[in-house]
């Protein structure tokens, strides 16, 4: 855990950002696998952890700001559970250690939340996305279980948001222990990748890395030769000489903080000279939309940046012809690259994509678009020092996109279909960075992982 001072200032915080009401925070609990006792990997919500920096199942917490009080709900083990997990420190000890001094049995948080709400008390809470506790917060508040999520409270969605999305120096030293982790997690998988192994065998390997460090991955890693399919989770084919493997992967630090990087590189350690070509457009594009990152600059203008730095590295290609300034506005290039530069890191991968991207990326000032492409935009809005948030250009040939389009002569002004075709099976290219928001511009995070081509082939050999 930090400090205990951390975890009070940041509920004291919330104290004075909300002003009056009841805060409530459901942690999480196990969840089951196949029976109650064969239980997944606990994880603790995210937001709990920031505000109480407790990581274990069965607990509850709430600020009464009203009355200046804040308790954590649990239960002590018994006997029981001795025998079977160990001994624990007490509920209130573990209370005590991040400044909290008011601890109650699990079964009174509901009564007390009744109780508020009997007295026409403000309750504040977030969206949730686990079934028991929206069942549970669902019987404190009374309402029916499909009500919760439309009964949340977009002050305190909004007071989260702004908490978590500057990160203090601490917290980024945590990140940069996750993105160590993910370093020797990239290196190993371009070390081992070999033409005749299975993507499990890679993907095995690089799993191990993080769960040697007593760390888990960050989010389910993506090791794929079928980088045309952005999140492919599957690990099932043979990998052959020529073709490219992408490796999307992250670890997290010792408290839960997440590292996001992603690499592609060839399965034989060369790279054609077609693929290194295509390559070191994404990583142009990579360079000149970070180059632009620092304070008060629009995050949507970085994102259209890297198209615009596509849609030029492939009219050069022959794939695409005609003005970039105008193929950019009419999203061309989202044939290629459909998704969206970044988004924020920090306790999740995707940060606080629970609580609703368009609180966490947009703003009053600038709203996301419905445009195919732009649309997939999670982060828009100005960015500010503190944030982390990652870059991801991306150049994918995806089959059913291309024929479709082609159908319906889309863009034909300025796409070369013809040439497009011939490379249909091409599959696709990511890099993905970290990159920390500072006063005057912005800072890469973690060890330099291997990313031009010569750096990528020089690390495949090794």
């Amino acid at each position: 855990m930090f400090s205990k001072e951390t975890y009070k200032s940041r509920r004291e915080k919330m104290k004075e950002n909300l002003g009056s009401g009841i805060v409530l925070f459901p942690g999480n609990d196990e969840s089951p696998m196949n029976y109650p006792d064969n239980t997944y990997h606990f994880r603790q919500d995210s937001s709990f952890l920031y505000y109480w920096g407790l990581d274990f199942p069965g607990l509850s917490a709430i600020i009464d700001i009203d009355q200046d009080k804040e308790i954590v709900f649990g239960d002590d083990v018994d006997i029981q559970d001795i025998i079977w997990t160990g001994p624990r420190p007490s509920i209130a000890d573990r209370a005590r250690a991040v400044g909290v001094e008011h601890t109650e049995a699990s079964k009174k948080f509901i009564d007390y939340i009744q109780d508020a709400v009997n007295k026409n008390r403000t309750v504040h809470f977030l969206p949730q996305y686990r079934a028991e506790n929206i069942l549970k917060i669902s019987r404190a508040v009374q309402i029916p279980p499909e009500e919760v999520n439309k009964n949340v409270s977009e002050q305190l969605i909004k007071t989260v948001v702004a908490h978590r999305s500057i990160k203090s120096e601490e917290e980024i030293k945590e990140i940069e222990k996750a993105i160590d982790i993910t370093y020797e997690m990239q290196k190993e998988a371009m070390r081992i990748t070999k033409p005749g192994m299975y993507e499990y065998e890679v993907y095995g390997r690089v799993e191990g890395i993080a769960l040697s460090h007593g760390s888990h991955p960050s989010f389910p890693i993506i090791y794929t030769i079928h980088g045309e399919i952005l999140h492919g989770h599957s690990h099932e084919n043979l990998m052959k000489e020529g073709n490219l493997a992408i490796m999307d992967c992250g670890a997290e630090s010792p408290l839960h903080y997440a590292g996001d990087i992603t690499r592609t590189y060839p399965v034989g350690g060369k790279f054609s000279q077609l693929q290194k070509d295509i390559y070191n457009v994404v990583l142009s594009a990579l360079e000149k939309s970070v180059e632009m990152m620092k304070p008060d600059v629009f995050n949507r203008d970085c994102h259209l940046k890297a198209a615009a730095t596509i849609f030029d590295g492939m009219k050069q290609l022959g794939f695409f012809k005609g003005n970039s300034e105008d193929g950019v506005r009419e999203g061309v290039h989202t044939l290629f690259f459909p998704h969206g530069l970044g988004h924020m890191v920090g306790l999740d991968v995707h940060d606080m994509e629970n609580l609703g991207e368009d609180y966490v990326g947009y703003d009053d000032e600038i709203k996301r678009s419905d445009k195919f492409g732009l649309n997939a935009l999670r982060l828009g809005r100005r960015l500010k020092p503190g944030f982390v948030i990652t870059a991801e250009p991306g150049l994918y040939f995806i089959p059913e996109l291309i024929k479709r389009w082609k159908a319906e002569n889309k863009f034909k002004e300025f796409i070369n279909y013809d040439k497009i075709e011939k490379h249909i099976d091409f599959s696709g290219i990511r890099i993905e960075d970290d990159i920390l928001i500072t006063k005057d511009g912005h800072r890469v995070l973690g060890k330099k992982i291997a990313k031009t081509v010569e750096e990528i082939e020089n690390w495949c050999s090794q």
